[in-house]
């Protein structure tokens, strides 16, 4: 399976900021067979992008052809390259996708401002898509990514990984098997300290540039700034900005998701987000936001609100806890679902705990194998699997967890949110942040 276009003139001719086509999500035109090697482009091979790429590969079926990092240090190119010795090597994704004949799928794994830009050139190619979570940087992002994956009928998962583990499958069965009855309210959290910085200003000045980093390559889309070691470079860009989605977009994909699933919710109504004053550079040290849904089959009201908490040591207040065994304490991560019949806890990577109404002991559960979440996005590239993690699923996901980004920029103010149109429609002043401008020459296509 080859894409039929280089990149570049894809680009030139594929649009998709158009509406999405009303296009089956597994009606795949470009699924190899059976008896196919799905060939493995890497995007971003350090870090996460290891553990995505190790993953990935651990089917028989899959053959990784090609690597790309900026930074050719060992624990980043260079341990890839050496375990896959027979795939082309890279710094530049374009180039990749420009000599992308050899490719039938790709993983992204880039800081969160760079999923965007190359997960939707290689779909625009025909390529399979792996991007890790957040989906990306921006609201407008997330909706295009969903679109540009029915356009281009290509096979996508969100690398929410923990989405196929026991704990979280397990908890979305109990509530769709009615345990806790109709639920009324959901509060999530994550009360641990980020290691990378937040709420301060950028530091002055500049350091040389590495040998083994192509500086200019790792910005990308975002606006220019000088190098500075070990402040964006491989990990600290998640507190930035121009680079990451703070504390909400590192861990909302993964601690809402089970809540997501479970509730099969849609896009919200309205939020309320409540955070410190905003550093113009930098995210905050907390946050909370209020969001109100609409309901569902397995919601008890027209309305469901589901709030989040981010704050060191944080966790839900009294009134919730209430429901709870008083000799049972919380977790640092995770979320709580009360229903009419009982209350769920699901910790974040951890077995839910299930709290029936008026018992004392918790109640027994029978636990949902896990999956593989890696391998069943490349046994879906070559028909033999379907994944739960689409761009149809997890782009509104995304697009809900980054509203609440935009919401702590307002504190205390209300924002409505008309799906549809992609509008703010109370208030206006937030919209700009819906999107981003780019580097002059690194404009995505649909910009």
């Amino acid at each position: 399976m080859t894409g039929k276009l280089n990149r570049r003139q894809a680009i030139k001719t594929l649009g998709i900021a158009s509406a999405a086509l009303a296009l089956p999500a597994v009606s795949y035109s470009r699924v190899l067979g059976a008896n196919d090697r799905l060939r493995v482009a890497s995007v971003g091979t350090g870090g996460k992008g290891w553990s995505d790429l190790v993953g990935v590969a651990a089917s028989p079926a899959v053959e990784v052809t090609a690597l790309c990092n900026i930074d050719s240090s060992k624990n980043h190119l260079g341990r890839a390259a050496e375990r896959y010795a027979a795939a082309k090597t890279y710094s530049d994704w374009r180039k990749l996708l420009d000599n992308s004949d050899g490719v039938d799928g790709v993983i992204v794994s880039t800081p969160d401002f760079m999923h965007a830009p190359v997960s939707l050139a290689a779909m625009q190619l025909g390529k399979h898509v792996f991007c890790q979570k957040p989906l990306t940087h921006t609201v407008f992002e997330s909706r295009q990514m969903k679109e540009a994956a029915q356009r281009n009928k290509v096979v996508t998962q969100m690398g929410n990984q923990i989405q196929s583990h026991a704990a979280y499958r397990t908890a979305v069965a109990l509530v769709h098997a009615g345990k806790i009855g109709k639920v009324k309210e959901v509060h999530s959290w994550q009360a641990g300290t980020p290691s990378w910085p937040r709420n301060i200003d950028r530091p002055t000045g500049e350091d040389p540039i590495p040998k083994t980093v192509a500086w200019d390559l790792w910005q990308g889309v975002a606006p220019r700034r000088p190098y500075k070691t070990g402040l964006y470079h491989p990990f600290n860009w998640r507190g930035w900005q121009d680079y990451g989605t703070g504390q909400l977009g590192d861990f909302g994909c993964h601690i809402l998701d089970p809540v997501f699933k479970s509730l099969e919710l849609t896009a919200p109504l309205q939020l309320t987000a409540e955070a410190p004053p905003l550093n113009p550079e930098t995210w905050t040290e907390s946050a909370t936001v209020r969001y109100v849904f609409p309901g569902t089959k397995h919601t008890s009201g027209d309305t469901i609100n589901v709030t989040w908490y981010d704050a060191a040591g944080v966790r839900p207040p009294a009134e919730v806890t209430a429901y709870l065994p008083k000799s049972y304490s919380l977790p640092n991560a995770g979320s709580v679902l009360i229903g009419e019949k009982g209350t769920l806890v699901i910790p974040h990577v951890a077995m839910p705990k299930l709290f029936l109404t008026g018992a004392d002991a918790e109640a027994t559960i029978e636990e949902v194998p896990s999956v593989d979440h890696y391998v069943q996005w490349a046994d879906a590239a070559r028909g033999e699997a379907e994944t739960t993690s689409t761009f149809d699923y997890s782009g509104p996901l995304t697009e809900t967890v980054l509203l609440g980004t935009v919401g702590i920029r307002f504190p205390g103010q209300m924002l409505k949110w008309n799906a549809e149109e992609m509008k703010i429609p109370n208030f206006t002043e937030a919209e700009p942040w819906l999107t981003k401008s780019y580097a002059k020459g690194w404009e995505p296509a649909w910009v």
